[in-house]
């Protein structure tokens, strides 16, 4: 399990937001940040409830009680994915391709490759 100064940069690096950003964000300094990151010290409880809303993740994956993201998910975050991926189908048709019910996991995949392949080449 991850702890909460690991959470803070990861969920900071996947946005690709500098220290300085992610404290605007939250109405902390650059070097309060630093802290955070390096486990010197902890955010309060706002702050916490702050990126957690920010980042829409559960408290308990900011502070590293678990691997889940965000195990709440509503009926419009449902209705806005049928919503996309009828989209999708619709553009997939135009062009002539096939979009059955593997199309979104397949997609899924493809997007989790190509993130991975940016933060390599990022490191590079």
């Amino acid at each position: 399990m991850s702890t909460l100064s690991n959470r803070i940069r990861e969920l900071r690096t996947e946005k690709e937001l500098t220290q300085e950003e992610f404290g605007k964000l939250f109405g902390i300094v650059k070097s309060t940040v630093s802290l955070y990151e390096s486990g010197k010290s902890a955010p309060d409880d706002e702050i916490k409830k702050k990126i957690a809303k920010y980042f829409n993740v559960s408290l308990d994956y900011l502070m590293g009680v678990s691997d889940v993201r965000n195990p709440y998910i509503n009926d419009k975050d449902l209705d806005e994915v049928d919503k996309f991926l009828l989209e999708l189908k619709k553009e997939a048709e135009k062009e002539g391709l096939e979009f059955d019910e593997t199309s979104p996991q397949e997609l899924i995949e493809t997007y989790k490759l190509l993130k991975e392949f940016k933060k390599k080449t990022k490191s590079n």
